[in-house]
């Protein structure tokens, strides 16, 4: 067998720590192996090098000592097809993340390289060419999520002509930004922009809507994804609701609106916002008297029944089921969004105790000219007018302390931007921020800080606010320090408002873990590549946009959202796929039917298979297995296998250390 091995400098990012010729000289030793250096290997010339020297040489397996197989093991796989070599003849020897970047000694840095580079030379003796597996697309996309993002990847994708479906657990889409009263640095009115996308949404044909749904189950493989969605009980005929609004007119019953964030009511049937998309309401089973009465006497016909006997269309349901629906997709996105960090975990603040402490939210909805104060700034505890107010920055951001050590990146503009709305909302009002440092990285965002410092007149402290607590005459007192001036400061506040950090939503986990994208310590989910794939995951197929991923603000999550709709294009684009060959493969004559396999496979990829002899034995679906070695480290008797990385291959590495 006759090998290649083509040894990189990367610049000087190998050269500067690895003697580079040295290598290529003491594995040229190796009998049938032949070697060779280049500045880049990767550039055009490096890879014509080794398509030269593939055919001139009749090399039977390739190896490429350079960086992180991450970054080009595709590029030189294509170079190996380019070549006339399957591409699974390759192996790459990473001596720059696993050798230079981390060595300072010479000597020693060069001898790990030898060995790293023999090592793949030992599993390529071993190697077998493997071939891609070709499976049909079906061309529709599951989106998961209803907020900016979701609708804009649904919008793009259903432009180009294909079918996609959005899911929204809420009962309207629009997400957290049809709360926002205007957006930063522009002063856009955020319904004016966001309402359009969500009636475009809607009215496509091509666009799906499931709100007040969830995805309870998600199978399969790219470009054939097998969905269960439960659409869950409106109690409200969709169909013959015309959104009249007298049921939630009717309805004697007022609990706090979630999406007033508990600053105003709403009725048990109701409609989240005036511009929800869809325009059908929802009956609260929850805390609606009909249902309540029916919990405590399944036997009665329920009580009141108000919005029943007045709905001049007949559209209400109580007796509605939930539904599931079962769909196929070719591509996911997962657009899920963010929630709020839980600022009660801030006692010193007073967070849950004083009624005029607020989150930004909860402010942006006292802004708000549909929110519960229609745009008047009144403090909750009294309904006064609030006239002056401290923002307290980096709550549940940049805290360690509290488990939250990111910057959320948002609350820097969004708190300048409420200052300034608070100076136009009242001209004489005082506004103060208490900041760490500010972060306004975007496009024209420094000059938006600016304009609200010289312009409006908000005054910059920085420091941290150490306590906060209600004084006899019923204002809150903030006392926190001045690095700047060195002091400390007190200032007497009607209201407070806490710039809350964005955090992962709760249902990130089990998300994750049913489609197959793993998530950080943090919880957001993981990109497949932060700088080359920042919109695609490990999962092929499986997208993700939005500050699902990480705290975003609107610019930033519409732009990913059009890079996971172009990546879902690119694959509705091909009629069949490809898929990885490199597969777990079951030696059923001495697998024992264990099935421990199974229990560890997040793919759902192993199954059962009834030999001649009535035997049960694992088989794997090869169209769901991502070769991920899990069944392999579980099984007792050593038979599963994975193809492209055999316990053959593996041992033949080991060996070559000796």
């Amino acid at each position: 067998m006759k090998i290649g091995v083509f040894v990189c400098h990367c610049g000087t990012n190998i050269s500067a720590v690895i003697d580079v010729q040295k290598v290529v000289n003491d594995l040229a030793k190796m009998p049938g192996v032949f070697a060779m250096d280049y500045k880049f290997m990767c550039s055009d010339p490096g890879q014509n090098m080794i398509i030269s020297e593939i055919k001139q040489k009749k090399l039977d397996a390739v190896i490429v000592a350079a960086c992180s197989p991450c970054l080009h093991e595709l590029t030189f796989r294509n170079t190996l097809i380019r070549g006339g070599l399957n591409p699974y003849m390759l192996e790459i020897a990473n001596i720059r993340e696993q050798d230079s970047w981390v060595h300072t000694d010479r000597d020693k840095a060069t001898e790990k390289a030898v060995r790293l580079a023999k090592m793949a030379v030992a599993k390529a003796k071993r190697n077998q060419p493997l071939f891609p597996q070709e499976v049909s697309v079906e061309k529709s996309c599951l989106v998961i999520g209803g907020g900016i993002a979701g609708i804009q990847a649904a919008i793009d994708i259903s432009s180009a002509g294909y079918q996609t479906v959005i899911v929204e657990k809420e009962p309207s889409i629009g997400g957290k930004m049809a709360m926002f009263d205007k957006t930063f640095p522009t002063l856009d009115c955020s319904a004016c922009i966001l309402t359009p996308k969500m009636v475009q949404a809607s009215q496509s044909k091509k666009v799906k809507i499931y709100t007040y749904s969830e995805v309870e189950e998600i199978g399969g493989y790219v470009g054939n994804f097998n969905a269960r969605i439960r659409v869950k009980a409106r109690s409200v005929n969709m169909e013959k609701c015309t959104g009249c609004g007298i049921c939630w007119q009717k309805c004697p019953v007022k609990v706090n609106s979630e999406f007033e964030q508990n600053l105003g009511p709403r009725k048990a049937v109701y409609v989240p916002f005036a511009q929800a998309v869809p325009n059908v309401p929802v009956i609260d089973c929850v805390n609606c008297t009909y249902y309540r009465s029916k919990r405590q006497n399944p036997e009665s016909k329920g009580l009141c029944r108000i919005c029943e006997k007045f709905c001049p269309a007949g559209a209400i349901e109580f007796d509605q089921k939930d539904k599931i629906i079962e769909e196929k997709f070719g591509a996911v996105i997962v657009a899920t969004g963010f929630s709020a960090f839980d600022h009660k975990v801030y006692g010193e603040y007073g967070a849950g105790r004083y009624k005029d402490v607020v989150t930004a939210l909860q402010f942006e909805r006292l802004l708000n000219s549909s929110g519960p104060t229609q745009g008047k700034i009144l403090r909750p505890s009294d309904s006064k007018e609030a006239r002056t107010i401290v923002f307290v920055q980096c709550v549940g951001s940049r805290d360690e302390s509290k488990g939250v050590p990111y910057c959320s990146r948002v609350c820097c503009m969004y708190t300048a931007k409420q200052a300034l709305l608070l100076k136009e909302h009242i001209p004489d009002a005082n506004a103060y921020v208490f900041y760490i440092d500010i972060r306004a990285a975007g496009k024209n965002y420094e000059e938006f800080i600016e304009r609200v410092q010289d312009e409006y007149g908000v005054l910059y402290l920085r420091g941290r606010v150490s306590k906060i607590y209600r004084t006899g005459d019923g204002a809150l007192l903030v006392r926190g320090a001045d690095t700047l001036s060195g002091t400390q400061v007190e200032i007497s506040a009607d209201m407070v408002v806490l710039a809350t950090g964005l955090v992962s939503n709760p249902e990130t986990v089990k998300l994750g873990q049913m489609i197959g994208i793993p998530y950080d310590k943090n919880r957001f989910f993981t990109e497949s590549h932060p700088k080359l794939a920042p919109a695609e995951t490990q999962t092929a197929g499986v997208f993700i946009c939005g500050a699902c991923q990480f705290p975003k603000d609107i610019p930033d999550s519409v732009a990913q959202a059009g890079a996971a709709a172009s990546k879902v294009l690119g694959l509705f684009s091909q009629e069949h796929l490809m898929l990885e060959p490199v597969l777990a493969c079951v030696n059923q004559k001495i697998c024992n039917g264990c099935f421990h396999c199974r229990a560890v496979c997040p793919y759902n990829a192993i199954d059962e298979e009834i030999l001649k002899d009535k035997s049960v034995v694992a088989r794997v679906i090869e169209s769901k297995c991502h070769g991920c070695g899990n069944c392999i480290s579980a099984c007792p008797v050593s038979a599963v296998d994975l193809k492209g990385y055999t316990n053959e291959q593996i041992l033949e590495q080991l060996q070559s250390l000796r």
